[in-house]
């Protein structure tokens, strides 16, 4: 059986290709973690509305969906082998269009950045430059399973927490803001790990050394949940020394939640990890919010 070629091969990108490249879907943590850091920052959002929209949609399309066409690009040749059928690899983003996208949106994510004042556009050039040494050579950091899944989850949760209680309050966020925001983003490194079973065979093939290609699925699961679940013990823990006891006791029974969540996942790590990142990383994401409103008490 022959397959039918077409002698015209497309000159620019399919509209909803280069949707699909920036992947909507990645965009809620960012935008929710810089939605907790303005609630942490104990300040009335009255008035301060535009400030807090216009971080949501910086952290989430901008610069999270130029993060998304930066490691698509870049990733181009495991996603050949990996998935066929993403925009790039399937020719739907053709040429060199996927760098052009990822660059014009680094750009715009400076813009938009500016208008957030100092801290704003500050954490955009981090933010900004994590992506690009995430998934670019030379640094590409996704190379190591710890460097690069510990700089995602910086980036994704700590980083636009800080922002976005930074921005709201004018000046540096309280070292408890801080302080917690670190610990979820050192969490979420968990959450990359587990994100990155799905590469497996490409990972090993072109020399990604992921958790899941060095430490096998088994073990890589374990820690993932491991590193999950620690630093939400210890926010449960400040929190009390906080006197926070309710807040203290909401993430705790999330954490429950979780542990039993991970019970499952590690009887089959391979075939689990979609259910629990559909499930699990719920309460992850809700335990946030909890610890946020706490802080804002304090």
């Amino acid at each position: 059986m022959s397959i039918a070629i077409s002698p015209h091969p497309r000159r620019l990108p399919d509209p909803f290709a280069a949707l699909q490249l920036i992947k909507p879907i990645t965009w809620f943590p960012p935008m929710w973690a810089y939605l907790c850091g303005a609630v942490s920052s104990g300040v009335s959002p009255a008035g301060q509305w535009p400030l807090v929209l216009l971080g949501v949609v910086l952290a989430g399309p901008v610069v999270c969906g130029m993060s998304q066409a930066a490691n698509d690009w870049c990733d181009r040749h495991v996603d050949a082998i990996n998935e066929p059928d993403r925009p790039i690899p399937s020719g739907r983003i053709p040429g060199r269009w996927g760098l052009w996208i990822a660059l014009a949106m680094t750009v715009l994510s400076l813009i938009v950045g500016y208008q957030l004042g100092p801290w704003g556009f500050g954490a955009t050039i981090l933010g900004v430059a994590a992506a690009w040494a995430y998934s670019a050579e030379p640094v590409r950091a996704k190379r190591s399973g710890w460097w690069g899944p510990g700089l995602c989850g910086l980036a994704y949760e700590t980083l636009p927490w800080v922002t976005g209680a930074a921005v709201l309050a004018g000046g540096a966020p309280a070292p408890s803001v801080m302080l917690i925001a670190l610990l979820y983003g050192l969490g979420a490194h968990g959450i990359m790990t587990l994100n990155d079973f799905k590469a497996i065979e490409g990972d090993r093939q072109l020399g990604l050394r992921s958790l899941p290609v060095t430490l096998g699925p088994d073990r890589a699961a374990r820690l993932a949940c491991v590193i999950m679940a620690v630093p939400q013990a210890v926010v449960v823990v400040l929190l009390l020394l906080w006197d926070k006891p309710l807040h203290a006791a909401g993430i705790f029974i999330l954490l429950g939640v979780q542990l039993a969540a991970m019970r499952v996942l590690l009887r089959d790590p391979e075939g689990k990890t979609p259910w629990y990142q559909g499930m699990g990383i719920l309460f992850y994401i809700s335990g946030m919010m909890i610890a946020a409103f706490a802080l804002r008490g304090l």
